[in-house]
C-alpha cells in the first residue's frame, strides 16, 4: 500500500500521524486542568454544589484524555532514536535539555499531584485538594512552555554554535529558550488550549440544554464556556496576527506559501481568499483576492512591495498548497468561534442564552472546532518550515536514519493499526462519558465548602457562576 514512497516521506509521514494524534490530548487537557481548578476554586468560593458536580463530571474525562496524552507523547520520543537519530545527534545538545526540563519540571509535578487531584478529595483537605488541582494545571502550563521552546527554536534558532562534531550546542540558554518566536507561539498555543476546551464543554452543555436535561450543570458549563468564546477568541485572533508579523520577520518563505505569493507584489500584494496553489506553475489558479490587502495586514501600508516565492530556490520552498489550505482552516475556524462568542452576547443581553435553540446547535457543531484549529495550525507551522527541521541549517532529509522504505512502512502501518483501535476505544468512552447530563449528586454526595470566604455575597455568587 506504501510502495513507492521513500523512506524520508514514510518517516515524516509516521511523526506526522503519531504527532496528530498526540497534540489533541494535551491541548484539551492544558484546558481542562484550568477549567478544573476555576470549578474548584468557585465551589469553595461560593459554597455552589454545582460546581462541584461539574468538578467531578469532568476530571473522569480529564483523566482518560491526560493519560492518552501521556502514552502518545512517549511513542513519538522513540522516533528520535528510530527515524530521526541523525537529527538527534546533531541537535540533541540543545533539545535533549528542553525535554529534561520538561520532565523534570512539569511532568513530575504533574504525576506528583495527580493522584490527590483524582482519588483525594474525601481524603485530604478541600484546600489541599485544590492545591493540588491547581498544582496540576500549573505542571500542564509548565509542560507547554518547555514543549514550545524546543520546537519554536527549530523554527527561529538563536543562541547557537556548531562544534567540531557539527552539533547544535547551547552558547546562551536564555537566548535558546526565549528564541525570537517562542513568546508568540507561547501564547498562541496556550489560547489555543483554552479555547479547544471551551468549545468542547460548550458543545457538551449544549448537547444537554437541547436535551433538556435536568439540573443547573448544563446551563453554567454552556455559561462559562460562552464566556471563554466571547473573550478569548478575539485575544486568539490578535494574538495570531502578532505571531503572523514575528513569522513574516524570521520565516518570510513560510508566510509566502500561507499567502499563495508565488510572485513578487512591488506596489502591493493581494489578498488570496482561496484559490487553487499550483506549484509547478508557479501560481494561485482561480484566485479570489482583495487587491493590496495583504500588504495592510502584513506591513499595515497598501503599497507596501511583499516578496514572493520568486525570490527563493524552488528546493527551498514548502508544500504551497498544504500550509496555503491549512492555515485558511484554521483562520477560518477561528471567525467561526468569534461569531459564537458574540452572538451568545447578544443571546445573554436578551436573556436566551439557556433557551435558544439556534445557539445551541451552532455551539453543538463547534464541539471538535478547537482540535481540528490546532491541528491545522500545526500542519501550517510545521510544513511551512520545511524542507528543514531547523530552519535554513538542518535539512530534513539530511536528519533521517539510514533506514529502508519497507522497515518504516512496516512500523508505520502497524502504528495506524494499534492507534485507532486503542485511541479510538478511548474516545468513545470519552463520548459516552459526555453524553451522560451531570445530574445533581449524581458524581457523589452533595458536598459543602469548608468555609465560605469573607465578602462573598449573593450577587457576587450569581455572577461568578456566569449567569450574569
Amino acid at each position: 500500500m506504501l510502495d513507492g514512497f521513500d523512506a524520508i516521506t514514510l518517516a515524516r509521514a509516521q511523526f506526522a500521524f503519531t504527532m496528530s494524534f498526540h497534540i489533541i490530548f494535551p491541548a484539551f487537557s492544558i484546558g481542562l486542568a484550568s477549567y478544573l481548578a476555576v470549578l474548584e476554586a468557585l465551589w469553595l468560593w461560593t459554597g455552589r454544589e454545582v460546581f462541584i458536580n461539574l468538578f467531578n463530571y469532568w476530571l473522569k474525562i480529564f483523566a482518560i484524555a491526560f493519560g492518552m496524552g501521556v502514552v502518545s507523547g512517549i511513542v513519538m520520543s522513540y522516533q528520535f532514536g528510530t527515524n530521526w537519530a541523525v537529527f538527534s545527534d546533531r541537535v540533541g545538545p540543545v533539545i535533549g535539555p528542553l525535554m529534561a526540563y520538561e520532565v523534570l519540571t512539569a511532568f513530575f509535578l504533574e504525576a506528583g499531584f495527580l493522584g490527590v487531584m483524582l482519588f483525594g478529595l474525601e481524603r485530604v483537605g478541600h484546600r489541599l485538594h485544590f492545591f493540588a488541582t491547581l498544582m496540576v494545571a500549573v505542571g500542564t502550563l509548565i509542560s507547554a512552555f518547555w514543549i514550545l521552546s524546543a520546537n519554536s527554536w527549530m523554527q527561529t534558532p538563536a543562541g547557537f554554535a556548531i562544534n567540531a562534531h557539527g552539533q547544535f550546542v547551547a552558547a546562551d540558554w536564555w537566548q535558546v529558550i526565549f528564541n525570537p518566536s517562542f513568546p508568540y507561539r507561547l501564547v498562541h498555543m496556550v489560547l489555543a488550549a483554552y479555547l479547544t476546551t471551551a468549545f468542547v464543554v460548550g458543545g457538551v452543555g449544549a448537547y444537554h440544554l437541547l436535551r433538556r436535561a435536568p439540573g443547573e450543570g448544563a446551563r453554567v458549563m454552556f455559561s462559562m464556556a460562552m464566556w471563554m468564546a466571547a473573550l478569548v477568541a478575539p485575544v486568539q485572533i490578535f494574538a495570531g496576527d502578532q505571531h503572523g508579523l514575528n513569522t513574516l520577520e524570521h520565516q518570510p518563505v513560510k508566510v509566502m506559501a500561507m499567502e499563495g505569493h508565488f510572485q513578487s507584489h512591488p506596489d502591493g500584494a493581494p489578498l488570496v481568499l482561496f484559490g487553487l496553489p499550483d506549484q509547478a506553475a508557479g501560481e494561485v489558479r482561480y484566485a479570489l483576492e482583495i487587491p493590496k490587502a495583504s500588504s495592510l495586514i502584513l506591513k499595515h501600508a497598501w503599497d507596501a512591495p511583499l516578496k514572493g516565492l520568486d525570490t527563493v530556490p524552488r528546493e527551498d520552498w514548502p508544500n504551497v498548497a498544504v500550509v496555503f489550505w491549512a492555515f485558511r482552516i484554521m483562520v477560518g475556524i477561528g471567525f467561526l468561534m468569534l461569531g459564537l462568542g458574540l452572538l451568545s452576547l447578544w443571546a445573554r443581553w436578551r436573556g436566551t442564552l439557556s433557551t435558544w435553540k439556534p445557539l445551541h446547535l451552532y455551539a453543538l457543531a463547534m464541539g471538535p472546532a478547537g482540535f481540528v484549529a490546532v491541528l491545522a495550525g500545526w500542519i501550517t507551522t510545521e510544513v511551512g518550515r520545511q524542507p528543514f527541521t531547523v530552519y535554513g541549517l538542518l535539512r530534513t532529509a539530511d536528519a533521517a536514519s539510514p533506514l529502508a522504505a519497507p522497515a518504516v512502512a512496516s512500523s508505520l502501518l502497524a502504528f495506524i493499526a494499534v492507534y485507532f483501535v486503542v485511541f479510538g476505544i478511548g474516545v468513545v468512552y470519552i463520548l459516552r462519558l459526555m453524553q451522560a447530563p451531570p445530574h445533581p449528586g449524581e458524581h457523589g454526595p452533595g458536598r459543602e465548602a469548608p468555609t465560605r470566604a469573607a465578602g462573598i455575597t449573593p450577587a457576587s455568587a450569581v455572577a461568578a457562576s456566569g449567569q450574569g
